[in-house]
């Protein structure tokens, strides 16, 4: 059976946890489709800004209701939010045009460096999403082209002031909404680990350029570098993070939001704290992305999928694997209507 309703006045009270969303605030008209058995579930949204229409298909409705409830119940001193960064938390297009990620939109003083890596990229990301490649194998050509990669900003001599001048330059862009999920997240202690197979330094000069703050409930698990007193890039800190290994056993890499790019990293103290946070808000755009959590001992987990492009052929997919999954570069606004619906405003 399915519902069709306009004002939530109609859906069952089972969902009164997603019936609960504003989604988009006034800025958006919504329906919501409700259907049992192997339909899915979605919900419409119109709203400006958007090119498509975006919905939202929720697999599970019923399970979707009972981890919203153990969430709410162990209270927001047991949740964190594990988070990719390209295409979850920036927009996949960009005035109607693939966005740039944290690592393509780099750009060396020498041009030919450039060049070099995005021939790597041409040759080994078919690879990586080949269906007749083993996952072992595909790992090894994952660690084969990040330190192919890693080996060419050292070598054409990358610099801070050259990320400083791409970002500028660039254009990523954060996903309507993300500020306030941040903020809701930093009033109530919530940490945020964002995971990202790109370049940590890259990503905290877009927090800081493009949302013109940081926040301290942040940490970032990524390839992070190493620059001399002059600024140029020297080495890469640590095990190399690629698409197929970005998960919870890279703990030890976090490393908290630097008030300058090329700082040194402050201590971390927390991450066992970090670790009995047992409740998971889990975003990504990737299926790859639900391994993110893998690790960590959790008791409920909720994923969010970002299906942007590709549906008719992923959509099933990511149905079976993610709680909810928005489609068509959906705003993250109404992942904050979610999370801001499990506790009031001031935090009980």
């Amino acid at each position: 059976m399915c519902y069709l309703q306009g004002s939530f006045a109609t859906i069952p009270l089972r969902f009164a946890a997603i019936r609960n969303q504003r989604f988009f605030s006034s800025q958006f008209s919504s329906r919501m489709w409700l259907c049992g058995g192997g339909s899915r579930d979605r919900l419409k949204m119109e709203g400006d800004g958007l090119s498509d229409a975006s919905e939202v298909v929720v697999g599970d409705p019923e399970q979707l209701e009972k981890k919203l409830a153990a969430i709410r119940t162990a209270g927001p001193q047991k949740l964190q939010v594990i988070a990719d960064f390209d295409a979850t938390l920036t927009r996949y297009r960009v005035n109607g045009r693939r966005g740039q990620s944290s690592h393509g939109l780099l750009r060396q003083l020498n041009p030919a460096y450039d060049i070099k890596r995005r021939e790597l990229f041409e040759y080994y990301h078919p690879l990586e999403f080949s269906p007749t490649i083993s996952v072992e194998e595909k790992t090894k050509l994952m660690e084969e082209w990040w330190t192919k990669t890693h080996g060419l900003l050292i070598e054409g001599g990358l610099t801070y002031d050259a990320i400083k001048e791409s970002v500028v330059d660039s254009t990523i862009a954060f996903r309507e909404g993300v500020v306030e999920l941040f903020e809701f997240l930093e009033d109530r202690d919530i940490p945020i680990l964002i995971f990202s197979a790109g370049l940590a330094d890259i990503i905290e000069e877009v927090l800081r350029q493009k949302l013109h703050r940081l926040f301290k409930n942040i940490k970032i698990v990524s390839n992070r570098m190493v620059f001399d007193e002059n600024g140029r890039l020297v080495s890469f800190k640590g095990k190399t993070i690629h698409t197929l290994n970005k998960n919870e056993h890279a703990l030890d890499m976090a490393a908290p939001l630097h008030v300058r790019l090329g700082d040194a990293d402050e201590p971390v103290n927390d991450s066992a704290s970090v670790k009995t946070r047992t409740n998971v808000l889990l975003l990504g755009d990737h299926i790859g992305d639900l391994g993110m959590s893998d690790g960590l001992n959790y008791e409920t987990r909720i994923s969010v999928g970002f299906l942007n492009d590709g549906i008719e052929n992923s959509i099933d997919t990511y149905r079976n694997a993610f709680d909810i999954v928005y489609l068509n570069d959906a705003p993250m606004s109404a992942v904050a209507e979610l999370v801001s619906q499990l506790w009031s405003t001031d935090g009980a």
